[in-house]
C-alpha cells in the first residue's frame, strides 16, 4: 500500500497526529466530507480585491461545507463548496514542503505536529508558478487542524503585510457515507 502526501511529508510525525486528522488525510478516507464553516473576509478594499481574485468565499456564518478528495500518491486535489461558493485547490509536495495551487497562486507551506494537532504555515509563494513573491508576505498563512467530539475540526488564517486580515475560516468535517 502506498502513502498518502501528507503520510509522506509528515514522517512518523503523522501517526502522532488525533485520530480525526489521521483519518481525513489517511489513504483509506472516504473522498467527500461535509460539516459547516464560518468565514470572515477582512474589510479594507485590497482584502476584499484579493479575495475576489482568488475566488474566496464570502463571509458567512455557519454555513454547509461540502469537500471532495481526488487522492494519488503524487497530488490532491480539494474541491471545496463553502454553501455553493466553489473554491479548488491541488496539493502536491515539493522540495519536502507542501505546495497548493489555488487559481495563478502556488503557495509553499511547512506542516508540523504540535501534541495531537498539525499545522501549516507559508514560507512564500509563486506566481503562475514563476514569478517569485517575497516570503515576508506569507509568513502569517497559517492552518490549525485537530480532533474534537470525534470531528475533524480546522481553522484558516490568512494575514498579509500592509493589508491585514485577508481571510479567516473555521469549522468542521465529518465523512460522508
Amino acid at each position: 500500500m502506498s502513502t498518502t502526501l501528507f503520510q509522506r511529508l509528515l514522517g512518523a510525525e503523522f501517526y502522532h497526529l488525533g485520530e480525526e486528522v489521521r483519518h481525513l488525510h489517511g489513504f483509506i478516507a472516504p473522498p467527500h466530507w461535509q460539516g459547516q464553516c464560518t468565514v470572515q473576509r477582512g474589510e479594507g478594499r485590497l482584502a476584499r480585491w484579493l479575495c475576489a481574485l482568488a475566488k474566496m468565499p464570502p463571509s458567512m456564518c455557519d454555513a454547509p461545507l461540502q469537500v471532495r478528495f481526488q487522492r494519488s500518491p503524487e497530488k490532491e486535489i480539494w474541491q471545496r463548496s463553502f454553501a455553493d461558493h466553489p473554491l479548488s485547490s491541488t496539493l502536491k509536495a515539493r522540495q519536502g514542503r507542501l505546495q497548493e495551487r489555488i487559481g495563478p497562486l502556488s503557495l509553499r507551506l511547512r506542516l508540523y505536529r504540535i501534541d495531537a494537532v498539525l499545522h501549516w504555515i507559508g514560507e512564500g509563494a509563486r506566481l503562475f508558478g514563476v514569478l517569485p513573491l517575497p516570503a515576508g508576505w506569507f509568513e502569517e498563512i497559517r492552518c490549525r487542524e485537530y480532533g474534537e467530539a470525534g470531528r475533524y475540526h480546522f481553522e484558516v488564517e490568512v494575514n498579509l503585510p500592509l493589508i491585514g486580515r485577508l481571510i479567516h475560516y473555521q469549522g468542521w468535517l465529518e465523512p460522508v457515507g
